[in-house]
């Protein structure tokens, strides 16, 4: 689903001083239309984690930089993985 910038800020509860925040740290990272900004559900999922983060975690903005660049690594290393398992079940290729 995709939904445009008003829908996403009341949907997480922000303002828009604060989503721009966000994306100067690139913490989310919008598609651009002529509308404006639209955002997925991971980007937000990936807000409601950071609102998590902040407010009921305590995590200050630099341990949200780590956090979030982690956890993309991780799923950049569960994409490979799976990948490589995929590849793995096809077996050789035929060349």
């Amino acid at each position: 689903m995709i939904i445009q910038e008003q829908e996403f800020l009341e949907r997480v509860r922000i303002d828009r001083q604060t989503l721009q925040v966000w994306i100067e740290e690139e913490w989310l990272l919008p598609k651009e239309s002529a509308e404006g900004r639209l955002f997925s559900d991971l980007d937000l999922a990936r807000a409601n984690l950071i609102v998590d983060l902040r407010h009921n975690m305590g995590v200050n903005d630099a341990g949200l930089d780590i956090v979030l660049h982690l956890l993309d690594q991780m799923h950049g290393l569960r994409r490979a993985m799976s990948d490589l398992r995929q590849s793995m079940r096809d077996g050789p290729s035929q060349e």
